[in-house]
């Protein structure tokens, strides 16, 4: 017959009891969209088409406004500032990930990161919409100069190419998109080079001015607009979710994808905002573009306005594919069911649906806002300022702890802070402009 100890033996405080844990929930978002398979050459795919974009095509215009030496100095110190924070965020994150944790937002910055990073990016897919309807009325006009079609026709057109790109399931899938997308970046900036130069170079442009226009306080906004245009030109609010397409190990990869998109920064921006600038000087336009035609009378032959308007619209149609996928994840995330396959009917048919409406959501904000440039440039102000100039700098101090006395913590400190004055003002510079164009605006117009 057993017996039953009434006390537990003198050993008992050896025994450690197993407790049962539950098994880590899976994340569709993750799972699904991210897929973490990629190499640091397709991380530098990503990294180009988030950044180098059609809206790069407005840098002559902030030169105009800045000046040569001003406009030349903010524009270098935008591209190592900008490549410093995105190397210092990947870092973090890096950190996280040998931790086992690779967290998009750790902490409390889920509560503000995120909302902060959807809304930004959101509003880049509403601007990629509105760019690629302008750029298609483009082409229409020079085919049919007195043609009928207005440009709320040529968005939804744009729109549902980028509703049908959209069912591309993983961000990981779209790294042949995104290469071809590199190439078409060196394509249509070569294109715009070349034509600025060629007009420069006749009598068939304006006579250069490069003299600051605007007297006072029209001048000093300016100067900040400036300063936001190319602060903005240089923003990529996805660097955590490209980090997470790569495959571990992550250590360095990110660092050699950085090299490759600021290749290719360096080669585009400069080329096309210093021959724009040259050009045509302070009578450039919003977008460089608009000066090669003056009036209905190209100034290039049309075969290669065709082209180069061509060039763009593909490539603005694969960042908008980019920028959906923060938006991608949250759905999938809500959506999906992980424990079933990716395609598979119960998580196709969620996916297609989403997807579908939001892209339908954009292009209706797209053609509905064709002043949406005006908004965007208040996004800048709040969202690509913050993420790309401001919270690297706060999350790596808060990560690493560098010394108070130590270089890496103040150069991050003052960087920080110079950013949030320019963000401040940059949205007083921003909401300005909104109320003195206010006027003008119209729902569904044709721009």
């Amino acid at each position: 017959m057993a017996t039953v100890a009434p006390t537990s033996p003198p050993d008992a405080k050896k025994i450690t009891p197993t407790v049962a844990t539950s098994p880590k929930k899976l994340d569709a978002g993750a799972l699904f969209v991210l897929k973490s398979r990629g190499s640091w050459i397709h991380c530098g795919y990503h990294l180009t088409t988030a950044i180098v974009a059609p809206a790069l095509l407005s840098l002559p215009f902030a030169l105009a406004l800045l000046g040569w030496e001003g406009g030349v100095v903010v524009l270098m110190l935008a591209a190592i500032i900008t490549f410093y924070s995105y190397n210092l965020l990947s870092l973090v994150l890096e950190h996280h990930a040998e931790l086992g944790k690779r967290q998009l937002r750790p902490g409390w910055g889920r509560y503000y990161v995120g909302p902060l990073q959807l809304a930004t990016c959101y509003g880049a897919v509403i601007a990629c919409t509105l760019l690629g309807g302008q750029s298609l009325k483009f082409i229409y006009l020079l085919a049919r100069p007195d043609g009928s079609l207005q440009l709320s026709h040529f968005i939804v057109i744009f729109g549902i190419f980028t509703l049908i790109l959209a069912q591309i399931p993983s961000f990981h899938s779209l790294r042949h998109i995104n290469l071809v997308s590199l190439i078409l970046c060196f394509a249509y900036c070569a294109c715009t080079t070349a034509g600025a130069i060629y007009i420069g170079d006749t009598n068939k442009g304006p006579r250069k001015n490069y003299s600051l226009t605007g007297t006072g306080v029209n001048r000093i906004f300016g100067f900040f607009n400036a300063i936001s245009i190319i602060c903005t030109t240089y923003g990529n609010g996805i660097i955590p979710e490209i980090q997470a397409t790569i495959a571990e190990p992550v250590k360095g990869k990110m660092f050699k994808g950085l090299l490759v998109c600021y290749a290719v920064v360096i080669s585009c921006y400069f080329s096309v905002g210093i021959s724009g600038y040259w050009a045509f000087g302070n009578q450039v336009e919003s977008s460089v573009l608009q000066n090669f035609m003056v009036g209905s009378n190209p100034l290039l032959p049309k075969w290669f306005l065709l082209m180069t308007n061509g060039f763009t619209v593909l490539q603005v149609a694969a960042t908008s594919l980019v920028y959906l996928q923060p938006s991608n994840v949250v759905l999938e995330r809500k959506f999906a069911n992980p424990e079933k396959g990716q395609l598979s009917l119960r998580n196709f048919v969620p996916r297609l649906i989403t997807r579908s409406l939001s892209v339908i959501i954009a292009t209706t904000f797209a053609a509905m806002l064709p002043f949406f440039g005006d908004i965007m440039a208040l996004f800048g102000a709040f969202g690509c300022i913050p993420l790309d100039f401001i919270l690297p700098m706060v999350f790596y101090n808060l990560t690493f702890k560098p010394s108070k006395k130590g270089l890496i913590f103040w150069v991050n400190t003052v960087i920080g802070v110079a950013s949030t004055g320019l963000s401040l003002i940059g949205a007083v510079a921003s909401v300005r402009q909104i109320i003195l164009d206010a006027r003008t605006y119209r729902l569904f117009a044709n721009m």
